[in-house]
Formats: C-alpha cells, structure tokens, sequence
C-alpha cells in the first residue's frame, strides 16, 4: 500500500519544475533514448508497411499495425505527461494498453495465412 501512495505522490511532480541538477542527465538520457526509439520504430514500421503494400500479404499489413502500435506506446506516455498535462500514471497506463495491442496485433500477424 505503501508503494502505491509514493507512486502517486511522485506522478504529482513536475520533472521541468522540480528537476534537481543531478537527474538533468538522467532526463536527457531518457529523452535521447526514446526520440531513437520513436525513429527506429518508424523504420521498422515504415519497412514492414512498404513490405505489405508490395506483397498485399495480410500478416506483414498486421504485423507493420503491431509495430505501430508499439512504437507509439513506448513514446506516448512522456508526451502525453510533458505536452497535454496528463497525470504520469495515466500516460502509463495508456502506454501499457497500447503496447500490449501492438503484441497482440503482431502474434496474431504470426497465425494469418
């Protein structure tokens, strides 16, 4: 229970208000890594899309949806919490679901014939 309630308190918190000197690193780290994957993402998807279009075979269309579908959940949360003022646990959660899709879209790309 303990857990919980610091979650929320920490979701509370502003990283561009209240960052101290010493998590600045830390946050521009966190910002390199998910603009890269948000451009290898979109390779991967924009390949597997290009691949589809090319062959029209249902399960690349799938699977390039899946790969969409990732990409945009690993991005979303961070954005959702630093653009449009969502609470960071909801942006978490709505990054979950959406990943979770994105799994669900490319297993079932692996079963379409």
């Amino acid at each position: 229970m303990g857990t919980a309630r610091f979650l929320v308190q920490v979701s509370d918190i502003r990283i561009h208000t209240a960052m101290s000197s010493a998590a600045m690193p830390t946050a521009i780290a966190l910002a390199v890594v998910k603009t890269l994957v948000l451009i290898v993402g979109g390779v991967i998807t924009y390949f597997a899309y290009k691949a589809y279009r090319r062959t029209r075979q249902p399960a690349l269309g799938y699977l390039s949806l899946g790969f969409g579908l990732v990409t945009l959940g690993l991005v979303l949360a961070g954005m959702l919490y630093e653009v449009l003022d969502v609470p960071l646990m909801t942006g978490v959660l709505l990054e979950s679901l959406l990943v979770l899709a994105g799994f669900l879209v490319i297993a079932r790309s692996l079963y379409v014939t």
